[in-house]
């Protein structure tokens, strides 16, 4: 037998493997086993969700659980996205206008008039100002990158400095950033959850409440937090007196609930009415394969990307023919489909299409194991060599199946792949401290704007580094922080592009991987339900209604 139809045997097996364990609907029989709640408020005319469980709910002290800081807050400005060809764009919120410097350093907001937060309290300047001086000193803080180009950030933070330097106000409506140098991705980051705008007064005499306290939790936004039972449910209340109106439903109630198979249980029963599929692993299936949900189904790109990252201070990850020889030998058609079904899109760069700056044309990466031998052997590794796969041991069922089916393609090649599960700790305190050899992962977009992929993987040595990637090609880093002071738009995105085609097609120091599918499944309750264009999984719901 031939070495490529062997090869084409071997795949074949394993990705019949994979789907036989994946795809597998659960059994229908234990439904039942699922004891009925019995502790239900009255939620009539209420949007019925399931989240995990928060610890805390600041929006600027998470990183993952936004459907408070978006339902409950507002930001300065929002993006809208078209869903049918995947454009977007900044459009006001608290802010209805704004003007920028020529010179790119100076951005002018003018707040919205009358606007209230829940408790009455009018919105001003000085709450923006306090927002972002809370953002850059608090000790939990977690999403102060948002603010980081501001002039003074840097001294506010070390405690160097009183108050934030770039921020200027004039009046109770108008005030202004001043930047360190311009930034084009400035807006893109006010529109973050971690952005979200505090009403001062409340926030200060909440002290270490805020986020935990529903009474002392106080936004803008179209939903009020009314109550938080830890480990059981949430109750949003509609905000009659939000200043974009009231919205289209009565309240939003949260069941706090993370396994999978007892959120399906939940929808099946009527108890939810949208329920997100994206990490269900094999839950996920029985309505992404079933009949009964087929026209139930609500499906939108996620705006991030899977890929496997490469230590180039590892020998032999340093050649970049070795590096180049592990791209092709992915088949990651195949891995798509045996790992997620296929509900997805293969990406050939750093950005994801639904962002700025993504690329169509941008060659596709072909799938040629004989060219990766070649490329071994040429590089002085016929026989392969040793390559540790790190995956942290909370990795998802996906993740772990991603890391195993590639793993198995590598070794067709004759690479060898030692798999290594590690401590999440020592997981991320070692791919922050460079030492992971190879590893995948998923990042989604934070804000959209290319800057938050190529700064945050390739934006300075110390970036490269703590994503154990150990990129080198100082210029290359160089010009991607240049980047980021290009005044001109079309400027700016031709020089990313360019970057992009230098990192992964010729350098081969990154392995895209692929977009994934964001799918949910929707009762016949639900009216006016969009999957957001965004990178995380909480959505805004103010325009959701909940039919009688």
């Amino acid at each position: 037998m031939n070495q490529k139809k062997a090869q084409s045997l071997t795949v074949f097996f394993i990705l019949l493997l994979l789907l036989t364990s994946c795809a597998a609907a659960p059994a229908r029989e234990n439904v039942e086993s699922v004891p009925e709640r019995t502790d239900y408020v009255n939620t009539d005319g209420f949007l019925k969700i399931v989240t995990d469980n928060p610890d805390i709910v600041d929006p600027q002290c998470t990183s993952e659980h936004y459907t408070i800081a978006l339902n409950v807050f507002d930001r300065l400005v929002e993006v809208r996205a078209d869903t049918e060809n995947g454009s977007s764009e900044i459009v006001p919120s608290l802010a209805e206008s704004w003007e920028i410097s020529p010179d790119g350093l100076t951005y002018t907001f003018h707040l919205r008039e009358g606007v209230k937060f829940s408790n009455g309290s009018p919105l001003t300047a000085s709450d923006v100002g306090f927002t972002f001086h809370r953002l850059l000193t608090h000790p939990q803080a977690c999403n102060q990158d948002v603010a980081a180009a501001s002039l003074g950030a840097e001294e506010l933070q070390r405690g160097q400095a009183d108050s934030l330097a770039g921020f200027q106000t004039y009046g109770d409506y108008d005030f202004s950033f001043t930047l360190t140098q311009p930034y084009a991705a400035f807006l893109a980051c006010l529109s973050t959850p971690g952005a979200s705008i505090l009403d001062k007064e409340s926030t200060l005499q909440a002290g270490d409440a805020f986020g935990i306290d529903p009474k002392q939790t106080i936004g803008t936004g179209a939903f009020v937090l009314r109550e938080w039972k830890a480990g059981l449910r949430m109750l949003l209340s509609a905000n009659p007196d939000c200043w974009a109106g009231s919205p289209r439903c009565r309240g939003l109630y949260i069941e706090l609930v993370s396994d999978s198979e007892a959120q399906r249980l939940m929808f099946e029963r009527g108890e939810l009415d949208i329920l997100d599929l994206d990490n269900m692993g094999t839950e996920a299936e029985f309505f992404v394969h079933g009949d009964i949900y087929q026209d139930k189904l609500y499906k939108g790109s996620r705006v991030g990307i899977s890929y496997i990252a490469l230590n180039e201070n590892v020998e032999p990850l340093g050649d970049v023919r070795v590096r180049r020889a592990l791209q092709l030998s992915l088949n990651r058609q195949l891995l798509l489909d045996a790992v997620y079904s296929g509900r997805g899109t293969l990406e050939n760069g750093i950005f994801p299409r639904g962002l700025i700056g993504f690329n169509p044309n941008l060659p596709a990466i072909p799938y040629d194991p004989a060219e990766a031998v070649r490329l071994l052997t040429e590089a002085g590794y016929p026989n392969g060599f040793s390559l540790p796969m790190s995956y942290p041991s909370d990795a998802t069922e996906g993740l772990r199946d991603l890391t195993t089916l590639a793993a198995s393609m590598w070794r067709e090649i004759g690479v060898r792949p030692v798999l290594l599960e590690l401590p999440e700790a020592d997981f991320l305190a070692q791919r922050k401290s460079g030492q992971l050899v190879c590893y995948s992962s998923t990042w989604s977009a934070d804000f959209n704007d290319p800057d938050n992929f190529i700064y945050t993987f390739f934006g300075t040595e110390a970036n490269t580094f703590s994503r154990s990637l150990c990129y080198a090609d100082s210029d290359v880093i160089r010009r991607v922080q240049a980047a980021r002071a290009i005044v001109d738009e079309d400027t700016r995105i031709s020089e990313y592009q360019d970057l992009e085609r230098k990192i992964v097609q010729e350098d081969a120091a990154w392995i895209p991987l692929f977009s994934k599918q964001h799918i949910f499944v929707v009762s016949d309750r639900v009216d006016g339900f969009r999957v957001s264009w965004n990178g995380w999984s909480s959505n805004s719901y103010r325009d959701v209604a909940v039919k009688s």
